[in-house]
Formats: C-alpha cells, structure tokens, sequence
C-alpha cells in the first residue's frame, strides 16, 4: 500500500507542470485585466517608481508619495497626478502587454514556439519583479515603532513580489516543455 502511494505521488509530475502552465496563463491574464482599473495601477506605482529601469515611463514619479491612494480609496486630487503623472497610461500598456503574454503561454499544444517566447518573458518579467526588493523602500517593515523593520522583514508589498520566485521556476518548466514540443515536432 505504501509503495503504491508513492508510485501515485511519484507520477504527479505531469499533472503539476500542467497546472503550472495554467497557474501562470491565469495569473498573467487576470492580473493584466486588473491594471485597467484604478487601483490597480495606483497600487504599482512605488514599483514603478523606485525601479531604474522603468522609472521613466513615469512624468513625475519621485513624487508619488504625496498621492498615495489606499486600495479602495478614490481621492480626486490624488487621481488627477495619477493622470498626469501617466500612472494610468503605463497600467494599460503593461496589462495589455501581461494579456498578449498569458495568451502566448497558453498557446503550448498550439504554437510552442511562441508559447516558449511567452515563457521568456515571464521568465525576464519576474527577474524584474524580483529586483523591486531592492529598489522598492516599500517592500520592507518601515522603521515606525516595532523593533522589527527593514531587511528581512517583507511588507505586504514584499512578500507580494518574493512569491515571484514560483513563477520564476515556472516559467522555466513552462519554456522547457514548449522547446521540448517545438523539437519533438520538427524531428518527426
């Protein structure tokens, strides 16, 4: 009886990369639905902000601190910098962008080629996310009253961004699989 259990759990591999594929497809297409909405894009701008590498895309990003607005919150003052500050228009680029991906990822028994490309971009994507725990301020405990804050003591920000790792492993799996298709195709 043991054994057969373990043979059961032994065989699950196949199971899990599939919901692996899916996991990532949902994620990214839901996910990139949400960046049309107003909260959004108000909740990724310190990411946007504070990253070296996407900070332009931003007209007066050093000063989102002062317009802060807290999920659910709509001040109109503070939506009108949004405006301005083109945290909406970077939102919608970005959620189109993470929709055309999950659909690539998607596309695996289909096109694996692309799916593959799509699995890079994931892969890249989540490097990108990962660094925001060392250009986001906000991914840590501030220093306020707690003896506990700053490094190694994840905000809710920051513990958001290092589940990334999963999909980074993910993405590995999934862009593996899709070559390993693509090649098996084209040598038969």
């Amino acid at each position: 009886m043991k054994t057969q259990i373990i043979s059961f759990i032994a065989g699950l591999d196949s199971i899990g990369k599939k919901v692996i594929r899916f996991g990532i497809v949902i994620v990214f297409l839901w996910i990139g639905s949400l960046k049309f909405f107003t909260y959004e894009a108000d909740g990724i701008v310190p990411f946007v902000a504070n990253s070296p590498a996407m900070s332009f895309f931003y007209n007066h990003g050093s000063e989102y601190k002062h317009h802060q607005n807290k999920e659910g919150e709509l001040i109109p003052a503070n939506h009108q910098w949004h405006i301005q500050n083109n945290t909406y228009g970077f939102a919608t680029g970005l959620g189109i962008f993470l929709i055309a991906v999950g659909i690539m990822v998607a596309l695996h028994k289909v096109a694996p080629l692309l799916s593959m490309a799509g699995s890079i971009l994931v892969f890249i994507m989540t490097l990108g996310t990962l660094s925001f725990l060392i250009t986001t301020p906000e991914s840590w405990v501030p220093h306020l009253t707690d003896a506990q804050w700053g490094f190694p003591y994840l905000s809710a920000k920051g513990r958001l961004v290092i589940k990334d790792l999963v999909i980074l492993g993910g993405a590995i799996i999934t862009m593996s699989q899709s070559a390993q298709l693509y090649l098996s195709r084209k040598n038969s």
